[in-house]
């Protein structure tokens, strides 16, 4: 259920909401849930695209340490095929909300549309700017997914993955276009998808 609240009211058991790689060519969208401890501030949240990467890996051990709770959740590529990018977000945000081991009274999630969640959700536009426990989402999952395409680097080398994550950029592009898809590319995608219809 969504609810129009003014979230700056609510600020006990709030559970911030993001999503990272629903744009990627290739690889898992990976999800983070937080609640923070309002007794036990985190100075520096912001949106994780805005903060250096020495940044965030710091700060991913600090919400780590002092969240009253957090999860990160995950669709793999296999879903977001069967499902549609959308759906596949929805399902890895419901799975880092349930994995919350103590229930949020609200969640707030990033962007214009909730997932069906089993407590009361709000969307947030721009939240990872606007709401910390969002921030503090966004660098779990946007850290957890980067350490993750840089493992997965080493298994597909060529593709230069550490570097892009996986965004469709002219490296990544020239690279599929030599080398084909990798059994983590994601075949719904466009510039996949010809490739395997014109082979």
């Amino acid at each position: 259920m969504q609810l129009g609240l003014d979230f700056a009211l609510v600020e006990e058991l709030v559970a911030g909401v993001d999503e990272v790689g629903r744009g990627p060519l290739c690889g898992p969208v990976v999800t983070a849930a937080v609640i923070l401890d309002p007794l036990r501030p985190i100075l520096g949240l912001n949106d994780s695209k805005k903060l250096s990467e020495a940044r965030r890996e710091k700060l991913f051990d600090e919400i780590r340490e002092k969240a009253l709770a957090w999860c990160i959740g995950r669709a793999e590529v296999e879903e977001i095929d069967r499902l549609n990018i959308l759906q596949a977000t929805f399902l890895a945000m419901q799975r880092a909300v349930e994995g919350l081991h103590i229930q949020p009274r609200l969640a707030l999630i990033d962007g214009n549309r909730c997932p069906k969640l089993a407590v009361p959700c709000a969307p947030v536009i721009q939240g990872d700017g606007k709401v910390p426990a969002i921030a503090a989402a966004s660098i779990l999952a946007k850290v957890s997914r980067d350490r993750e395409m840089a493992e997965l680097d080493l298994i597909y080398p060529g593709y230069r993955m550490a570097g892009h994550k996986g965004y469709p950029t002219a490296v990544h592009l020239e690279a599929l276009r030599r080398l084909g898809p990798t059994p983590i590319h994601r075949r719904s995608f466009a510039p996949v998808r010809a490739l395997l219809e014109d082979g």
